[in-house]
């Protein structure tokens, strides 16, 4: 189906007004009519809610660890890997892309990134193509970070390696019309989440260059997810099954019930072609009377990783069918227009999430895999994790657990009023950072610093309630099972 002309009259005067505005910045057209669809959903009304009564759980699924096939190299040389690096990581209290923090060894996330697909050229596969999507948040930091550490990748940075995510119109809640900033006009502008993956794609003409050059996959993850690597046994398992959208899922705990969960629909839902396909359904899509059912793990066993399969055919194909676009659900965020000024008017950020294009796809499948898979940084925990020695760097540069970790990471606690934040979490290690390897669980509280060469060995909490001053551990102590206060 050839891409349609938005029909300018149909739409109300504050879609009109965001067309206008689009156009003026240079938006691309498949960009736009996706927005002029998720506009009028949530000038309808839309909830996308997703009762219980409309889909079934997910009883089994095939497991990675039970694969032992792997592809052929013809396969492997028609594969991109490409790393969502739109993300700034301002929940850390970061002002760039959240990629270059350094994470271990003075290495950031892209250095292990970029490390890792060189490997893999030198390895298995000399015409992987490598890819990272950025915002304009990003793009600069980027591409000068390459320039200076990879020039390999920095030499085909704009032909070959970036696919720019779009910026669309924040639009007011009260009459939904583009919001203006006159203060700080790139305040009016919003990346449209990870969903955009596809129209960019699209939007750019990478997609159908990608397919044209015999490109057959594509592997999509978080920049900051290191577990995330290329397997070739997953591109067997695509060859083998024709599978054309591929999700890697995990198992629900305790921990993740808030999240959202795999499903499948027991009713055909909004743009699918029947009943029985895969989705995704998100806490915001839940309602009220079915949220103890949607947080119990054992009936909704699996989530997504944000690790997704594609085979760039079938996508290309799909999004032509539906006239360059793909109708994900709608992810209505509400927050002010300068979100540094609480007083600065209401608006909605229209979203969407690329996971929920599994829904898209007739011959769509998911695959459980082992937690390691799924080692994103989201908090300072999380980062304090991976620069211990809990965590090795192996010869083709993942990061994973010891061995002597069994596949268990530490449990970590950090006081969020003093480590939210890197430049809180910077001083808590700036003496060194402490063996985690044989550590169960270890809770900070209050102002502390580790010393050099801390050892940290069963189940640890470390505590300071004087405020005025920091408790500082000396060099070369072990905590072993106890609780450390500045007077013990």
């Amino acid at each position: 189906m050839a891409s349609k002309e938005i029909d300018m009259k149909a739409l109300s005067a504050a879609a009109q007004a965001c067309v206008v505005k689009m156009r003026e910045a240079k938006v691309n057209e498949a960009c736009i009519r996706t927005f002029v669809a998720q506009h009028g959903m949530v000038s309808r009304g839309e909830s996308g809610s997703i009762p219980d009564s409309a889909i079934l759980p997910i009883e089994s699924l095939d497991a990675l660890d039970e694969l032992s096939a792997e592809c052929d190299n013809d396969v492997l040389q028609s594969t991109v890997v490409l790393k969502l690096n739109g993300g700034l990581g301002t929940g850390m209290g970061l002002h760039d892309a959240k990629t270059l923090l350094e994470v271990k060894d003075g290495k950031s996330f892209l250095d292990f990134t970029a490390l890792q697909v060189q490997y893999l050229r030198q390895h298995c596969s000399e015409h992987l193509r490598f890819m990272v999507m950025d915002s304009f948040s990003t793009t600069t930091s980027t591409k000068r970070f390459l320039e200076g550490r990879y020039p390999w990748l920095h030499e085909v940075f704009e032909s070959e390696v970036e696919l720019m995510q779009n910026q669309v119109p924040k639009i007011l809640q009260d009459t939904l019309e583009p919001a203006t900033w006159a203060a700080d006009p790139s305040c009016e502008w919003t990346p449209p989440g990870h969903g955009d993956i596809y129209t960019a794609l699209y939007g750019s003409g990478k997609l159908q260059e990608l397919v044209q050059r015999g490109y057959r996959y594509m592997f999509v993850s978080n920049g900051d997810n290191l577990g995330a690597t290329l397997d070739s046994r997953v591109l067997a398992y695509m060859e083998a099954k024709e599978i054309d959208f591929l999700m890697e899922v995990c198992r629900r705990t305790e921990s993740d019930k808030k999240g959202g969960h795999l499903a499948r629909q027991a009713t055909p839902a909004s743009g699918a072609a029947k009943a029985g396909l895969l989705l995704l359904r998100e806490s915001a899509q839940c309602p009220k009377a079915d949220m103890d059912s949607f947080q119990d793990i054992h009936k909704y066993a699996f989530f997504n990783t944000n690790n997704l399969w594609v085979r760039l055919p079938a996508l290309l194909a799909t999004m032509e069918e539906r006239g360059g676009t793909l109708p994900l659900p709608v992810i209505r965020n509400e927050k002010t227009v300068d979100p540094a000024d609480s007083a600065s008017p209401a608006v909605y950020q229209l979203e969407t999430a690329m996971g929920a294009a599994i829904t898209m796809f007739e011959r769509a499948s998911a695959i459980a895999v082992p937690r390691s898979r799924f080692a994103p940084v989201k908090t300072c925990a999380d980062l304090l994790a991976l620069r211990s020695d809990a965590y090795v760097v192996t010869p083709d540069f993942r990061l994973v657990l010891d061995d002597r970790r069994h596949g268990e990471p530490p449990l970590i606690t950090l006081d969020n009023a003093h480590y939210k934040m890197m430049s809180g979490f910077e001083k808590l290690v700036q003496r060194g950072v402490p063996s985690l390897v044989q550590c169960e669980r270890v809770s900070v509280k209050g102002l502390v610093q580790f010393g050099a060469d801390n050892v940290l060995t069963g189940a640890v909490a470390i505590e300071n309630p004087n405020s005025a001053s920091t408790y500082v551990i000396a060099d070369g102590t072990t905590l072993t099972d106890t609780t450390a206060t500045p007077s013990s």
